[in-house]
């Protein structure tokens, strides 16, 4: 079921693996689920895979450690990408700094919603009570960002923090900033961090 790009030249034994799986689990319905993840044209290879497959690779393949996820991101089929936030939610502890830098460079090469909330929600989730100074100072630099999507990553990475009022000063920084944003992706980060505010009433 995938299309576009040939395989990388030098792609390492994991992710000759991992791709090895990827199509052999991939399906006609999985492609089409996949599809509603993109808006609009944007060409993206698509394998079709569920997320069940997604969650054991990820748990899997953790030996291949932060060089793993590197490859597999830049690899850049949707699969790929969501299985390098999915991997490097697993291991975060182990380099906070590094991972936080790693989704400050990911996000320049996001192409959909779901590789956005994958690195917004997942990819940092050890890490977000012992380094939220960090997360919310790559938040700040995203917050005005050309792409988009940078934009909305901005509001996803503090979505966890609004069920803390201490924080919540800063995420409303955040949001102002993106009131008159005209994106959808954007405005829709906007109402669900709204919403987030007004469960915790």
């Amino acid at each position: 079921m995938k299309s576009g790009t040939a395989l990388l030249n030098n792609m390492s034994k994991e992710l000759d693996e991992i791709r090895k799986v990827l199509e052999a689990h991939s399906t006609k319905e999985g492609l089409d689920a996949a599809l509603y993840f993109l808006p609009g044209k944007v060409k993206q290879n698509i394998y079709g895979v569920r997320t069940p497959v997604l969650n054991q690779l990820a748990r899997q393949y953790l030996h291949g450690g932060f060089p793993l996820v590197k490859e597999l991101w830049k690899a850049g089929s949707l699969e790929e990408k969501i299985l390098a936030g999915k991997m490097l939610g697993h291991i975060a502890k182990k380099d906070p700094s590094l991972s936080i830098r790693l989704v400050g460079s990911f996000s320049m090469q996001i192409k959909n919603w779901a590789e956005c909330d994958c690195l917004g929600m997942q990819s940092l989730k050890p890490v977000v009570k012992t380094h939220h100074k960090e997360i919310f100072a790559l938040a700040r630099k995203l917050n005005g960002a050309v792409n988009f999507w940078q934009r909305r990553l901005s509001l996803v990475l503090v979505e966890w923090y609004t069920r803390d009022k201490v924080f919540h000063p800063q995420i409303n920084q955040l949001v102002k900033a993106l009131e008159d944003d005209e994106e959808y992706y954007v405005k829709k980060a906007i109402v669900w961090i709204k919403k987030n505010f007004k469960k915790g009433k």
